[in-house]
């Protein structure tokens, strides 16, 4: 089954992007990424042999930690409702 069906995400891209078409938003690509995030380290808890797995969640979570940085600098207030939103930190 796949982590993100097309049903969520046209979901997640209304309610962080503003509407379903605007999928570059710097929010939404934040919340794709969580939810692939999750996804991922659920399975590594079942299997903690999966190096390449692994190796691919670093990779997405540096890509969010990129993206989180970017958003940071730029619209702190927007930074802070997508963190209080998604529940990453603080």
């Amino acid at each position: 089954m796949p982590t993100l069906t097309a049903e969520k995400k046209t979901k997640i891209f209304t309610d962080l992007g503003g509407n379903a078409a605007n999928t570059g938003s710097i929010e939404a690509q934040i919340a794709i990424l969580t939810e692939r995030i999750t996804h991922i380290s659920q399975h590594l808890q079942g299997n903690k042999k999966d190096f390449s797995s692994n190796r691919g969640l670093l990779q997405l979570v540096g890509e969010r930690k990129r993206l989180l940085s970017y958003l940071s600098k730029h619209n702190l207030k927007g930074y802070r409702e997508l963190i209080e939103k998604l529940g990453l930190r603080k």
